[in-house]
């Protein structure tokens, strides 16, 4: 197992106060085996020539304008030639040994296609940033542990819906068969729900998502979402997740959900506008008119996904990812206050 090459892809954008401690922290790795791959979604800062002369054995690849955090790793991912495939915020600092705890879940089932570590919080070290996220009968997600102190009842081992995407491993094997047109990643996905579309395509091909408690990493939580606008933020939140939804459901639960989420999310641009905030509301209705528009050329991806990639039906596994939280939950969203009880 410990010869096996990982491909560790960091995509980066004006992220160079976070560089030194995500690269020192690799470096100690129990795991030698690796290769970084470095894009960088042009960048203004000195972020390249920090890599260049501290990780002169880094691949760096220079985008000539930022293509967003999913292509960029579509990028990077055609030029890993690891047997696993690392993607990793620029923002984190890792234990010395989560690869090897990430791997080691990984290679313990064949039906484990990727794995995401115990994410906390690098300001908060005691709290929770992420164990993963679950679906939800609204289309929204359940993030479990999220904003929670750190404790042994999330020391196991847990299927999830999906990965997040500071910190997850896949099979590269796996990422070969839920790749559409030769991309891992949806191009259309400038950020968010990038690796929850994935996931859900991996759970299709007939593999599992895991939490890896025993791989341990921090997080800088919204390190470079800081530096968006949150309408921006928001409108491609509610895009991918809507789009996401038309590709990867069944019929009966693509009718299920997907109208009672829109139906929801206006209710959320609606309340932005009660609270004075008239720019999330024109980027929800913005979402949904994307979508409209290119429902066509969605369909023809949902296609492909259904007679190629997908070998398992909804209602089988979808005991495994669902949860069904009470109004609290997406209330304490609303509020910022998460002292629901899991």
């Amino acid at each position: 197992m410990k010869n096996k090459l990982i491909s560790i892809i960091i995509v980066n954008w004006n992220g160079i106060r976070y560089l030194p401690g995500c690269f020192q922290s690799i470096e100690k790795q129990d795991w030698k085996e690796y290769e970084i791959i470095f894009v960088d979604n042009a960048s203004t800062d000195s972020s390249v020539l920090w890599v260049k002369k501290h990780y002169p054995k880094t691949i760096i690849i220079l985008n000539q304008k930022n293509v967003g955090f999913s292509h960029a790793n579509n990028i990077g991912y055609k030029k890993a030639k690891g047997d696993y495939i690392l993607f990793l915020n620029n923002d984190t600092s890792v234990s010395a040994s989560f690869i090897t705890e990430l791997v080691k879940t990984v290679e313990s089932d064949e039906t484990i296609g990727g794995a995401q570590s115990k994410i906390l919080l690098m300001d908060k070290p005691d709290t929770l940033d992420s164990v993963g996220a679950f679906l939800t009968p609204t289309g929204f997600l359940y993030h479990y542990g999220f904003g929670k102190k750190d404790s042994n009842r999330f020391d196991k081992q847990i299927n999830l819906y999906t990965a997040k995407g500071a910190c997850m491993l896949f099979k590269k094997e796996v990422l070969n068969v839920v790749a559409v047109y030769g991309n891992v990643f949806d191009p259309l996905y400038f950020a968010y729900f990038e690796e929850t579309d994935l996931c859900h395509r991996i759970w299709l091909a007939g593999y599992r998502i895991v939490y890896a408690y025993q791989s341990c990493i921090y997080h800088k939580m919204g390190a470079t979402s800081s530096l968006m606008d949150n309408s921006f933020i928001q409108f491609h939140s509610f895009k991918n997740r809507i789009h996401s939804y038309i590709k990867n459901l069944d019929s009966f639960h693509a009718f299920l959900i997907i109208p009672f989420h829109v139906l929801l999310s206006l209710c959320f641009a609606w309340y932005s506008v009660l609270r004075g905030n008239i720019r999330l509301w024109i980027a929800v209705h913005k979402s949904i008119w994307w979508n409209i528009q290119r429902l066509s050329d969605t369909l023809e991806s949902r296609n492909y996904i259904q007679v190629h990639i997908r070998r398992r039906r909804d209602h089988v596994f979808f005991p495994k990812i669902m949860k069904y939280p009470g109004i609290r939950y997406y209330l304490s969203f609303l509020f910022k206050d998460h002292s629901y009880e899991e």
